[in-house]
């Protein structure tokens, strides 16, 4: 029996285009350097979002012949690939790493705390830049030098991934070694962001001098201590 008009027969839905997925280049760079920077540095932070820990940036300066391969976005790298870029980037670019404090996040807030950190990488190179890339969209007060923000620039740009990748292993490694001082919130695997095992913790043990106080959930606690205390 034929078909009705209009009727179409179901069958494999044809194969949709995906997108080729965003692969950091050397564009930003290049474009810097052929307006007359001779030295251009990513920067990016690690640990904005955590319930405790510092913030942790880097400044990354590439030397173009000697550019790490599969440098990327460091949320995007399985942790054994990100920790063999961190060694080949120290080994082949100029780094610089600056920390902002559980304190000055809380005086400061912690976008104001990043942005420090930031500048504080940027000085840590063993020489100024001419010109910093930033990821986001926001160009920290106080710079050293000239800036330019790129957005998502840790998938862009790729003295801003080496950045990125330096920042989050150099933090990771410190909340490493504040988990054997404080056992039992889970920092050695959450490394201070709050998962559900880090905020039973929490709740049962209070939090340490290195939690963000500044932080609703931290000052939820802290209240609710000084409410039964009282």
């Amino acid at each position: 029996m034929n078909p009705a008009p209009g009727f179409r027969k179901k069958g494999p839905s044809p194969p949709r285009d995906t997108p080729e997925p965003i692969v950091p280049d050397y564009a930003f760079e290049a474009a810097a350097l052929a307006r007359g920077a001779r030295r251009v540095a990513g920067v990016d932070e690690a640990g904005r979002g955590p319930l405790a820990g510092p913030v942790v940036a880097a400044a990354v300066v590439l030397e173009v012949g000697a550019i790490p391969e599969g440098l990327a976005d460091s949320k995007t790298l399985p942790a054994a690939r990100r920790e063999a870029l961190y060694d080949l980037i120290l080994a082949r670019a100029e780094v610089g790493v600056g920390v902002a404090t559980v304190e000055e996040i809380d005086e400061i807030n912690i976008l104001r705390a990043s942005h420090v950190a930031m500048v504080r990488a940027l000085r840590a190179l063993p020489s100024l830049p001419c010109h910093a890339l930033i990821d986001g969209n926001m160009i920290p007060r106080d710079m050293v030098c000239a800036a330019e923000a790129v957005v998502k620039g840790d998938g862009r740009c790729l003295s801003v991934a080496a950045a990125s990748i330096v920042a989050k292993t150099w933090r990771d490694r410190i909340m490493v070694d504040l988990a054997q001082q404080h056992p039992g919130y889970g920092w050695e695997t959450n490394v201070g962001y709050g998962t559900e095992c880090h905020r039973e913790a929490l709740q049962r043990l209070g939090p340490t001098p290195h939690h963000r106080r500044s932080f609703k959930p931290v000052h939820n606690i802290l209240y609710q201590a000084e409410i039964v205390t009282s």
